[in-house]
């Protein structure tokens, strides 16, 4: 096998395990919307996309057209939403890869209702509230004069009415608050809606708030689906998520340096005794972030080793005085599992100071993502 210097391992049984495991929790008629932006949160999207057709996803969101287009080219007869909005420029481009654009604004409605008559056919939008986000989303007082304008609009077709709930994870209250502005939005819609309208609201964050009873038929799914638990006290937790992704790099050189000694770029750390270090062949241009200098660990030889000094764009030291074994060319885990000891995204990122969503997709392009063979279900 190729040796490589820094590697992100992609598994794809468990990534078509946990999409298996949320699919079994969920009631049956509840569509799967697998949220695939951002190289599907640093994964790789083609293979992602590709496991997850196979695996049972009723259709895919994206952040761009862009991403949408390369998802398209992946496989076609899933719908692909796109979660943010379309520029004049690239209207044309939701027809040719047959995309589903988010409606927040009157203007957006009339732009596509132009593009679609250029494009001789009819596009579906999904209709984006806005219950207390303050980002997209038409405001939920408003949401009635915006549908019955789509509505109106013969060159599109509503296919779905939805919201994004901005504290899952932390406010339960609000989030209840934002779920109710949302509901009271459907029961005031002024006519009909169309009989096969997805209605979605919750993402990984949020699943634990939806109620059998409600008109929700969809949920989008991201950092779950990769094996992340947004928050680990949660129900989702006795899904019992498998990571999907580990990221690895190696043991450059070893050297000893006397208590004293100043490390790394601005001297932010000195060594408290005589010390064996490790440079590891990978930093920042990798994903290591400089915030993680003096804080973070990673796992050799089965053993955690902390971060010593800032870390640099293309090294980062690591103290090996308690692990004399460790040599030149050994595997370095950064994110997941070396025998019994494991490091998962939650502590990364805290000690990254940033959420795991951000961690996965810090991974940078030069690390090569190789994918696992699934074993057997």
């Amino acid at each position: 096998m190729k040796a490589y210097r820094c590697w992100a391992e992609i598994d794809l049984g468990a990534l078509e395990r946990n999409l298996g495991r949320i699919r079994a929790a969920l009631p049956p008629h509840m569509q799967y919307v697998a949220v695939v932006k951002a190289d599907a949160y640093g994964h790789g999207m083609p293979r992602m996309v590709a496991r997850l057709m196979q695996s049972g996803a009723s259709m895919f969101a994206v952040a761009n057209v862009y991403e949408g287009a390369e998802l398209r080219e992946v496989g076609r007869g899933w719908p692909i939403l796109v979660l943010g909005p379309v520029l004049p420029e690239e209207e044309r481009c939701l027809a040719e890869y047959e995309l589903t654009a988010t409606v927040s604004t009157p203007e957006e409605v009339e732009r596509l209702a132009a593009a679609a008559q250029r494009a001789n056919t009819i596009l579906p939008v999904h209709l984006k509230i806005d219950t207390g986000m303050g980002r997209l989303g038409v405001w939920h007082e408003e949401a009635a004069g915006l549908y019955r304008k789509i509505m109106a609009t013969p060159a599109l077709k509503l296919a779905g009415i939805f919201t994004h709930f901005s504290s899952a994870d932390a406010d339960p209250d609000f989030t209840n608050e934002q779920r109710n502005r949302f509901l009271r939005v459907l029961e005031s819609l002024p006519e009909p809606a169309p009989r096969d309208l997805l209605i979605h609201a919750d993402n990984s964050a949020g699943l634990e708030t939806l109620s059998p009873e409600s008109p929700f038929n969809a949920v989008r799914v991201g950092l779950l689906q990769f094996g992340c638990l947004p928050y680990p006290d949660s129900f989702l937790a006795e899904l019992k998520p498998e990571p999907v992704l580990s990221f690895h790099t190696r043991v450059g050189i070893t050297k000893h340096l006397p208590a004293g000694t100043g490390i790394s770029y601005g001297q932010t750390r000195h060594l408290e005794r005589d010390s064996r270090l490790g440079v590891l062949t990978a930093g920042y241009g990798d994903g290591i972030p400089t915030t993680a200098s003096n804080r973070a660990q990673v796992l050799i030889r089965g053993r955690r080793c902390p971060v010593l000094g800032r870390v640099t764009m293309d090294q980062t030291i690591v103290d090996l005085t308690d692990v004399p074994e460790a040599q030149a060319g050994d595997n370095v885990t950064i994110i997941g599992r070396q025998g019994a000891e494991e490091i998962g995204v939650q502590e990364f990122s805290r000690w990254a100071d940033c959420i795991p969503w951000e961690a996965f997709c810090s991974i940078t392009k030069r690390v090569p993502r190789l994918y696992t063979t699934p074993r057997e279900l």
